[in-house]
């Protein structure tokens, strides 16, 4: 990488709430995020926001007319982003880019007037201009007045990460000084569920009268009552569960004095494609995206991994026996947060980075609590970031400490 970046804030709406001193105190519990809701008739495990997260969202929603009409997505972002800048000390400041990206989009608002036009063969007057991509991106920057470019994206589950990349690319070009980027995702809608549902990769929900998970036979896991078992390299049968949230980061050029972290090393790659969803027992991808993020740097300095690790069976393991490739008998402390708070597709990578960054403030790993940890406790100066989508479409960003 040309220049080290300086993360200077970032913020989140998550399940785990709308701070960061909110945020790390939920970590801090061992419980996880999760609730069951009824969704297309059948009980279904997800990861709504906090309940602080959507009074923000409501107080955003309602403060305007224009509002009323756009999608939670549009929303969530606007306010993380708004929590973002007020941190970050650009206040005064309008000459920035923005990078906003989503897996899904506006999912709410598409089902419904995609069932609108079902019903009545006609399609509403917003339908095209509230539920197409760059709507996010568009809106943050109307909201907080930038002048500088404005860009959405999705690509997959990796996309909040490609933010970053972008960010880092722009600025490492000079044609740009500061960048807000991150992701925002929506996904707790019938027809987003249902797909992940044919994947056949969702977690099951227990039987209402038993307790025991529907048509699977009880394994040593659902004991542990934490119904995804991200990291869990003995499951016998995929737990992932979608959350929605969103999370931005500012960007600047430079290390400077007021940074979070410092962003050392980026690393991207993509694997030939098998399948729609494929991805290599030991995630090639992987592999050559955070070797390309450690650069000449000894392995051994990386002192954890905040990893992707969806709670699924194949994309657990994959990206686990990456990392054993690429660290050999030198392995960092390795954690997930989805355990916790679920998939949350686009944003998932940016509250990986969030997480590695309250590690790093704190100096304190945040273990899964359901896993042994065998691996030996020390400082954190430098964490390793991943995220990979649909496809073994994977990033890495290694980042440190800022002195």
């Amino acid at each position: 990488m040309k220049n080290k970046i300086s993360i200077t804030s970032i913020a989140s709406l998550s399940p785990l709430g709308s701070t960061l001193e909110e945020t790390w105190k939920a970590y801090q519990d061992k419980d996880h995020y999760f609730s069951l809701k009824e969704i297309n008739g059948s009980e279904t495990w997800v990861a709504p926001l906090s309940v602080s997260a959507k009074e923000l969202v409501d107080k955003l929603r309602k403060s305007d007319s224009k509002y009323k009409k756009l999608d939670n997505s549009v929303l969530f972002a606007m306010v993380a982003s708004r929590l973002a800048v007020a941190k970050s000390g650009w206040e005064n400041s309008s000459e920035f880019g923005i990078n906003m990206g989503s897996s899904r989009g506006a999912t709410k608002l598409f089902e419904e007037y995609h069932a609108e036009y079902l019903e009545t063969g006609v399609s509403s007057t917003l339908s095209s201009p509230t539920t197409t991509l760059g709507n996010i991106s568009s809106w943050v920057s109307h909201d907080l007045g930038a002048s500088g470019p404005e860009i959405s994206h999705s690509i997959t589950c990796s996309t909040g990460l490609h933010s970053v990349l972008n960010g880092v690319a722009w600025l490492n070009s000079g044609m740009s000084n500061k960048f807000l980027v991150g992701a925002s995702e929506a996904p707790l809608t019938n027809f987003t569920i249902a797909q992940m549902k044919a994947l056949k990769i969702y977690a099951k929900a227990p039987d209402s009268n038993t307790g025991a998970v529907v048509d699977i036979s009880t394994v040593v896991e659902r004991s542990r009552n934490y119904p995804c078992q991200a990291l869990n390299m003995k499951k016998e049968y995929n737990t992932m569960i979608l959350g929605e949230a969103a999370s931005v980061a500012c960007l600047e050029t430079g290390v400077v004095k007021n940074a979070l972290a410092v962003i050392e090393g980026v690393g991207f790659a993509t694997e030939i494609l098998k399948h729609n969803t494929s991805i290599s027992a030991n995630a090639i991808c992987f592999q050559k995206s955070m070797k390309m993020a450690l650069g000449n740097m000894n392995s051994a300095e990386v002192d954890a991994i905040v990893m992707h690790a969806p709670g699924t069976i194949k994309g657990d393991s994959s990206e686990y026996n990456a990392i054993k490739e690429v660290f050999g008998d030198v392995m960092p402390q390795l954690t997930t947060n989805k355990w916790k708070i679920g998939h949350t597709f686009a944003t998932s990578g940016m509250l990986n980075l969030e997480l590695a960054i309250l590690m790093l403030q704190k100096n304190k790993m945040v273990h899964v609590p359901f896993l042994e940890n065998k691996s030996k406790e020390r400082n954190l100066r430098k964490i390793l970031v991943n995220a990979v989508g649909f496809g073994g479409n994977a990033v890495s960003i290694l980042i440190s400490k800022s002195e």
